[in-house]
């Protein structure tokens, strides 16, 4: 992304305050963290964060947005400074691109095929070929989002279960659960999911799109930003699901890193700090670009995704959505 600045993660309960032009982090397990706020291009609160109307004023001059996971890992909601990216033009450009049936469809097509391409890369490319073939042949007949959202979804109830017989028996899913997850296994992927809507979030901030007007899901969901979710969709399997098989296949996630209940579960706070910072650390790691030709981050691939959009918007540019290459 086109800052210098870098996020900055809060993995346990903590207050943040002002002191002239820094952020003072005061967390009860350790000492004061001054950051001056040149070094912040925003902040990911994975714990329960207290902030006073001080620190509000200074994030907004500085444009620092500030997103909110909540206690089991879903994007709870962001701190957001006003937009000064969006453009009149590329928006009722946008619009017209979502009001138009036959071009709508085919960006939310091109959209659960890339993300449907990117579970199969990382799960299993041959027992997921046959699914994935019978979604691409289904969304040939697609008339609408709903039903390329139905399409997606038999696709990856196929995948969880493939997913399945490569982790341990405690960090199966088991079928995907939500609000709260049901256990170990969704409760990853719930709180990495979380965190690829933030970064997706900030990502398309900083270009000219409206993050209201979606195409795959609907531009009327009042609670998130639409075309967060839509774009989130191909990045969400290179860190959740990836991540997820690595870490159980390397033994670095283990049990103890899960509080579970009767039919719940979540992140004990040292698996927050585990998983946040695997995240963070895959988040910098860098490919060779192959249009570009010059090595790109993780976390750049999101905006440039997003500026591919935005390319269609504004010249009909196809809509190439993000797939893992190497």
């Amino acid at each position: 992304m086109p800052a210098a600045a870098r996020t900055y993660w809060l993995t346990s309960p903590c207050r943040i305050r002002r002191k002239d032009e820094s952020l003072v982090i005061e967390r009860e397990s350790a000492g004061k963290v001054h950051i001056p706020v040149t070094d912040v291009r925003d902040i990911v609160a994975c714990a329960e964060t207290d902030i006073n109307t001080s620190v509000v004023a200074l994030l907004n001059r500085h444009r620092i947005n500030v997103h909110l996971l909540s206690y089991y890992g879903d994007y709870a909601g962001s701190l957001l400074t006003s937009d000064t990216s969006t453009s009149g033009e590329t928006v009722l450009a946008q619009a017209r691109l979502a009001e138009h049936p036959e071009a709508a469809l085919e960006v939310a097509r091109s959209i659960v095929d890339s993300a449907a391409f990117n579970v199969r890369r990382v799960i299993d490319r041959k027992l997921l070929a046959r699914p994935y073939a019978v979604l691409q042949k289904n969304l040939e007949s697609a008339e609408s989002s709903a039903h390329l959202m139905g399409i997606e979804g038999t696709f990856r109830r196929s995948a969880w279960d493939v997913l399945d017989t490569k982790l341990p028996d405690w960090l199966q899913l088991g079928g995907r659960s939500r609000r709260p997850p049901k256990n170990a296994g969704n409760a990853f992927i719930s709180y990495v999911n979380g965190i690829v809507y933030a970064r997706t979030l900030t990502a398309l901030r900083l270009t000219p799109l409206h993050t209201g007007i979606a195409f795959l899901h609907s531009s009327m969901e009042r609670q998130r930003h639409s075309l967060v979710l839509d774009l989130s969709e191909m990045f969400k399997p290179l860190f959740a699901e990836r991540l997820l098989l690595r870490m159980a296949t390397r033994n670095q996630i283990k049990q103890h890193h899960f509080d579970s209940e009767a039919n719940q579960a979540m992140l004990s706070e040292s698996g927050r700090k585990l998983v946040v910072q695997t995240v963070r650390d895959e988040l910098a790691v860098t490919v060779a670009h192959r249009t570009l030709g010059r090595p790109v981050a993780y976390d750049e691939l999101l905006y440039l995704d997003a500026l591919t959009l935005t390319r269609r918007c504004l010249e009909a540019t196809p809509y190439k959505p993000f797939r893992i290459w190497w």
